[in-house]
């Protein structure tokens, strides 16, 4: 037989302890539970707290959505008028006014022979009288005006004068007329030109042809007078 070995402190050991090798887990699958990590959790494993949260944040949305709904139409009946019994104010100013044409406006083929046809009647028919035409004022001012006018005379032209206006040559002529002799009977015209852009009235004397013009206009001129001969 063999002999015992000591143990620490000089004890035997006893033949039936175990060998160290024998203290080891019998299987490497077998662990202890509290031994395990929080990584070694089961995936698949549910998280109640969190199902809770999503729970009640939907119940919070449910419920202010039914809150507006119900805001909503129960705000939109309230903000009806409700009959209360009271009267309506009265305004200041009359709510009646009397209108200018009391009679109405009459529409063409309305009157009393519109109910005299429908009631059977036959009415006498009536021949609308048009109106004559009356002259215009200005057609009755424009007649008078050229019924007032001279013809011009024509013929070669002897020049005495250039006025600024219709009226200056007119009384030009009179000035002139009176003063040489050589104008009593002769006729005149006025002719109306532009000169850089002005008007200008030329008075002339008409005597007839060019050799009456010449004529007239030699006698002026020995009279201190001032002509031209136009042809």
């Amino acid at each position: 037989m063999q002999a015992a070995g000591k143990g620490r402190g000089g004890d035997p050991l006893d033949d039936g302890a175990m060998e160290p090798e024998e203290l080891a887990f019998a299987g490497e699958d077998e662990r202890l539970p509290w031994l395990e990590g929080d990584g070694d959790l089961d995936e698949n494993q549910v998280d109640t707290g969190r199902v809770i949260a999503f729970g009640l944040v939907g119940l919070l949305v449910l419920g202010l959505l039914i809150g507006g709904l119900w805001f909503y139409f129960r705000g939109g009946s309230e903000s009806r008028i409700v009959a209360d019994g009271s009267t309506i104010e009265a305004p200041e100013q009359p709510y009646k006014t009397k209108p200018e044409d009391a009679g109405g406006t009459q529409a063409l083929g309305t009157g009393a022979t519109s109910f005299e046809v429908a009631e059977g009647q036959s009415p006498e028919g009536r021949v609308a009288v048009k109106e004559a035409p009356r002259p215009s004022i200005d057609r009755e001012q424009a007649a008078k005006d050229t019924a007032g006018e001279k013809p011009v005379p024509t013929g070669v032209g002897v020049q005495v004068g250039a006025y600024s206006s219709r009226e200056r040559a007119e009384a030009g002529w009179t000035t002139l007329a009176s003063r040489f002799s050589a104008l009593d009977g002769v006729k005149h015209r006025i002719v109306e030109a532009t000169v850089d852009g002005s008007p200008i009235f030329r008075l002339q004397a008409v005597p007839g042809d060019l050799a009456a013009a010449r004529a007239l206009c030699d006698s002026l001129q020995a009279s201190g007078g001032d002509c031209q001969v136009k042809n």
